[in-house]
C-alpha cells in the first residue's frame, strides 16, 4: 500500500508571513513596465514640467508683449504684464494704411480655406485611385507620388515660378491656389487611411447594387473618411496659412499679400524707419497674436471629427 502522508498545519505566524509576502511582491516578480520608483516618476515630472513650459512660454510672452507699448517691450519684462495697451494696438493695426490688416486676412482665408479645401478633395480622390483601383503604372505613380513629397517645397517654387511667368499667372491669385491643390504627402496620406478604413467588399457590393463610380465615391468613401478628411485639411490649412516663400515669389502688389508676408513688411519696416510716428514692432506683435487665433480656432473645431475617428476606430 501506497503510504499517505498528511500535510503539516502551518503556525498563525507562518500564515500570517505568507499573506505579507503576496501583498508586496519583490521587484522582480512585476511584469515588464510595471516597476517604477520615485527617482524614474519625479524625472519623468520634471521632463513634463519642462516640456510645458517650452510649449507655453512663448505663447504667453506674445498675449503679454500684445497688450504693451514699444517703451513697455523694451523696459519691462517679457513675461510680466505692464500698462495695458491692447486696445491701442489693435486700433492702429487696424487703421493703418486703410485697414490693408483686414485685406490681408481675407487673402489668407481665401488661399488656405479653398487651397485646403479642393487639395483635400483631389488628395481622398487619388489616395482612392492608388489604394482600390489597378491600373498600369500604378507602383510608378505611387512612387512618384512618395518621391515627391521628399523633395524640400522651397526647391520648387523658383521652376513654379517661371512655368506661371510663362502663362501670365505671377501676381494672381492661382498663382498662390494652384500650388496649394496638390500635396503629394496629403495623398499619400489618404491612400494609407483608405487602404484602413474602406474594405473593398463594400465597394464592391456598392456597384453590384448599382452605384456608379461618383456616387460610391462622395457617398461612402468621403463619408467614411471624415477623420482622414479633417486631418488632410488641417495639415493642408495650417500650412498654407503659415507659407511665406510661395506668396513672396508670387505676389507683388501689397492687395493680394498675406499676413505673414504683410507682416514681414511691416517688420522690416520696424527696422529700417524708426523714427515713424507707427509703433511697428506692437503692430508686428499684435498682428501675430490675431494670426494665431483662427488656427486655435480651426484646431477646436475639428476635435469633434478625431474623437468620432477614434469612437469608431474602438467599436471596430
Amino acid at each position: 500500500m501506497t503510504p499517505t502522508t498528511t500535510a503539516t498545519p502551518l503556525s498563525g505566524t507562518a500564515l500570517a508571513s505568507k499573506k505579507i509576502k503576496r501583498q508586496r511582491p519583490a521587484d522582480d516578480d512585476l511584469p515588464a513596465g510595471a516597476q517604477s520608483s520615485r527617482a524614474s516618476r519625479l524625472l519623468v515630472l520634471v521632463g513634463l514640467v519642462l516640456f510645458l513650459i517650452y510649449s507655453v512660454a512663448p505663447v504667453w510672452w506674445l498675449i503679454v508683449s500684445a497688450t504693451k507699448n514699444q517703451q513697455d517691450m523694451i523696459s519691462t519684462s517679457g513675461l510680466l504684464f505692464a500698462e495695458f495697451n491692447l486696445f491701442e494696438n489693435l486700433r492702429q493695426i487696424f487703421e493703418y494704411q486703410n485697414g490693408v490688416f483686414i485685406t490681408w486676412t481675407l487673402n489668407s482665408l481665401l488661399y488656405a480655406g479653398v487651397g485646403s479645401l479642393v487639395g483635400t478633395i483631389i488628395a481622398i480622390a487619388a489616395g482612392y485611385g492608388l489604394a482600390r483601383f489597378e491600373f498600369p503604372g500604378k507602383r510608378l505613380s505611387l512612387a512618384l507620388v512618395i518621391g515627391s513629397f521628399l523633395i524640400p517645397y522651397a526647391m520648387l517654387t523658383l521652376p513654379l515660378y517661371l512655368l506661371f511667368s510663362e502663362v501670365g499667372l505671377v501676381n494672381t491669385v492661382w498663382a498662390v491656389l494652384i500650388p496649394t491643390f496638390i500635396s503629394p504627402f496629403s495623398v499619400y496620406l489618404a491612400k494609407v487611411y483608405i487602404e484602413g478604413a474602406i474594405p473593398p467588399e463594400l465597394i464592391e457590393a456598392a456597384r453590384i447594387d448599382g452605384a456608379g463610380e461618383v456616387r460610391i465615391f462622395f457617398q461612402i468613401v468621403v463619408r467614411m473618411l471624415t477623420t482622414a478628411g479633417a486631418t488632410i485639411f488641417l495639415l493642408a490649412f495650417v500650412g498654407s496659412w503659415n507659407g511665406f516663400f510661395l506668396p513672396l515669389t508670387m505676389l507683388q502688389g501689397s492687395d493680394k499679400w498675406t499676413m505673414s508676408l504683410g507682416l514681414y513688411n511691416w517688420l522690416v519696416q520696424s527696422q529700417t524707419n524708426a523714427a515713424s510716428e507707427f509703433d511697428f514692432t506692437a503692430l508686428v506683435i499684435t498682428g501675430s497674436l490675431l494670426a494665431v487665433i483662427p488656427l486655435a480656432v480651426f484646431m477646436l473645431a475639428m476635435q469633434r471629427f478625431w474623437k468620432s475617428g477614434v469612437s469608431l476606430g474602438a467599436l471596430k
